[in-house]
């Protein structure tokens, strides 16, 4: 009898214990521009400490070899401020980070604080930055400001104007 009621508070615990756990969520639009020569953008997703320095990378996407759609890493230095805080010191391709370039739409990433990429982040602001750069095209990087284990949702967003459209940043409790 004392078995019964032991597992269902412990189960109880736990789930109290996940629904505790933080969520990050981003959704990317990348706009269709209609050009003649249209490639797909490099976008690199990190989390920027105050004093600017790499907390996380979160993802890179581009072509992660030489062919028709891009030539490799060549144009990871497009992403200039991804690559001068991140990107060089970093052996490419990056397990669960690097991915595939994308087509136009909206993206959304999920990550939850015991992710690999965010379990190191300790309580704190923020800063959730996006850039994208396109061969043949421009250049953008969008800035999101948030709250880390602050036990509050939180969403907020920023729209593009060439190489981004909307960023949304969702935090869970």
């Amino acid at each position: 009898m004392k078995l019964k009621t032991v597992i269902p508070t412990m189960m109880l615990a736990m789930c109290c214990f996940a629904a505790q756990a933080e969520t990050l969520s981003v959704d990317i639009e990348l706009p269709r521009i209609d050009v003649a020569e249209y490639h797909r953008p490099y976008v690199a997703i990190w989390i920027a400490n105050q004093d600017r320095t790499v907390a996380a990378n979160l993802n890179v996407w581009y072509q992660q070899e030489d062919g028709p759609e891009g030539e490799g890493e060549t144009w990871l230095k497009d992403m200039r401020q991804w690559w001068r805080r991140s990107g060089r010191s970093l052996e490419l391709p990056i397990d669960g980070v690097s991915g595939a370039t994308k087509v136009p739409g909206t993206h959304t990433l999920v990550f939850s604080e015991t992710s690999d990429q965010l379990s190191s982040l300790v309580a704190g602001e923020y800063v959730l930055c996006v850039e994208a750069a396109r061969e043949v095209g421009g250049r953008e990087i969008l800035r999101l400001p948030f709250k880390w284990k602050s036990g509050q949702a939180q969403t907020t967003s920023v729209t593009g104007e060439t190489e981004l459209g909307e960023i949304t940043l969702k935090i869970e409790s």
